[in-house]
């Protein structure tokens, strides 16, 4: 414990964000850095609890209370060293993931929790600019080759991870660009792309093959993935977006959010759009229906593009302002936020149904009707009931709608359909306890097994798989589990539950 009484003496505090006029104008992240004294200072409000629930609060099991006592002390190559033993992108989790870990510090008890997300960005970003990364290519070659599919961040952490076991990993992504969210879905302004970029240049210098613009299933029949590699990890996501089948929902103007957001990320790229392609909401009516983190990233791209009024919408109940009796810590806390972005301006709506879409007679949106609603909770089942609320019909004009209602699972047809794999409940690819498939050879993880979640699930599960995977290719793995350090040599067959 790097200081008794840090807790007691520093408040809590987080990198200021830029002035919202100045960022509105550009698309750079809209924090400004920390120095490092700074983040010394907040790590030492870090009382290393007798049972660190921060530690179990992260899916990676991140060795909290250690980097934040190395850095307390100033030993930030330690910090850094301590950091990726459990997490191969701290610069990912330190910037989009909702922080998990921090809801179940033990300070939120009664106080604030240590700004673990921002200590952990700055360790990573110091690592960066004194060029303490260094690609680890793998010296002991197995001669297995394994197919990761999709470039997200579960594909890119089960890639790494299994290159550095010695495997031949080569990863297929049918977009133009590695990255998956992290780079078409996730703004410039939580996420500059130039960030995810060295990752990947890390990644090939450690020998892991790309290939871009490959739709697995179609440029590449199932049949010639299993032939060609000895084990398959399928990293795809999960892609099919919630719709919102209502009247209407045909007319110009009403898109998923996902559209609006990789076509601005491409934008930024230099992509050019044909005028029937593109999306330009500048002095438009802008809805966003949907309340989470991809509604928000639709209304910072929309204050950004220069849209004229903006509402985002969600047909939930506002959250209280803290937490309620029946949501106590360590659990993640369902709570009103609000983000940068709602910071920048819109306003925001609760308890609103959508009846349909309206447009003119050019086939193109003007408006929409909407109804509020109640929720009740019935008395028998316990569970609550959402019924409209007469007389509170209401129109809203737009030009623009964005459907940020969510991701319902990943997209059957194709491969996974030709390869044959059952699916679960939801539709996700159903995998035992060490993420194999019905399939021989083919491992799932990520999104594409567990349904929409975090970035920091989807490290977790990509660096899981591949410690299976590994397992199955040569009976053993020195790679980590997803909770501490690398063991020795685990033998084990492909079917056991490791974890």
């Amino acid at each position: 414990m790097g200081k008794v009484t840090g807790f007691m003496e520093a408040a809590r505090r987080t990198p200021a964000r830029r002035d919202k006029v100045e960022r509105l104008n550009d698309w750079q992240e809209v924090y400004l850095k920390w120095d490092d004294s700074d983040a010394r200072r907040q790590a030492s409000r870090c009382m290393d609890c007798g049972v660190p629930f921060c530690n179990s609060g992260c899916p990676l099991g991140n060795l909290i209370p250690e980097f934040n006592d190395f850095i307390y002390h100033g030993n930030w190559e330690e910090a850094v060293e301590r950091l990726h033993a459990t997490n191969n992108f701290p610069e990912f989790t330190g910037r989009i993931c909702p922080a998990p870990c921090e809801t179940s510090c033990t300070l939120s008890v009664n106080s604030d929790p240590v700004t673990i997300e921002m200590i952990e960005k700055q360790i990573v970003d110091h690592a960066w600019q004194e060029g303490w990364i260094k690609q680890q290519p793998s010296t002991n070659k197995t001669g297995k080759k394994v197919a990761v599919i999709g470039s997200g961040p579960a594909g890119l952490a089960a890639a790494q991870q299994l290159a550095r076991a010695g495997h031949t990993v080569t990863v297929y992504e049918r977009d133009e660009y590695i990255g998956g969210l992290l780079t078409l879905g996730i703004p410039e302004f939580k996420l500059e792309k130039h960030v995810v970029e060295r990752r990947i240049n890390q990644l090939r210098g450690e020998g892991v093959k790309f290939r871009v613009s490959t739709n697995v299933g179609v440029d590449i029949t199932h049949d010639e993935l299993l032939e060609r590699f000895d084990a398959v990890c399928l990293s795809g996501g999960s892609t099919i977006a919630r719709d919102l089948p209502v009247e209407g929902r045909e007319l110009n103007g009403v898109y998923f959010a996902l559209e609006f957001l990789t076509q601005q990320n491409r934008k930024l790229r230099g992509q050019e759009f044909p005028p029937e392609e593109n999306i330009d909401v500048v002095n438009k009516n802008v809805v966003i229906i949907g309340g989470g983190d991809t509604g928000a990233d639709c209304l910072g791209t929309s204050h950004r593009q220069g849209a004229a009024s903006i509402i985002q919408m969600e047909i939930l109940p506002r959250p209280t302002e803290t937490r309620l009796a029946t949501n106590p810590w360590p659990q993640w806390p369902t709570i009103f936020r609000t983000s940068s972005a709602h910071e920048e301006g819109g306003d925001r709506d609760f308890n609103v149904m959508t009846k349909r879409f309206v447009g003119d007679e050019d086939g193109n949106l003007t408006g929409l009707e909407c109804v509020r609603v109640e929720w009740v909770k019935d008395e028998k089942t316990g569970q609550f009931q959402m019924n409209e609320v007469p007389g509170t019909e209401f129109n809203l004009k737009a030009e623009a709608v964005f459907l940020a209602m969510g991701f319902v699972s990943p997209q059957h047809e194709g491969l996974l359909d030709d390869l044959g794999v059952d699916y679960d409940q939801r539709g996700n690819v159903a995998a035992n306890g060490s993420l194999q498939t019905n399939i021989d050879k083919v491992f799932a993880c990520g999104d594409m097994q567990r349904g929409q979640s975090l970035v920091v699930h989807a490290i977790a599960s990509g660096r899981r798989a591949a410690r299976q995977i590994d397992i199955f290719l040569t009976g053993e793995s020195r790679l980590p589990t997803v909770r501490g350090y690398a063991r020795p040599p685990i033998m084990a067959t492909a079917g056991s539950n490791d974890d």
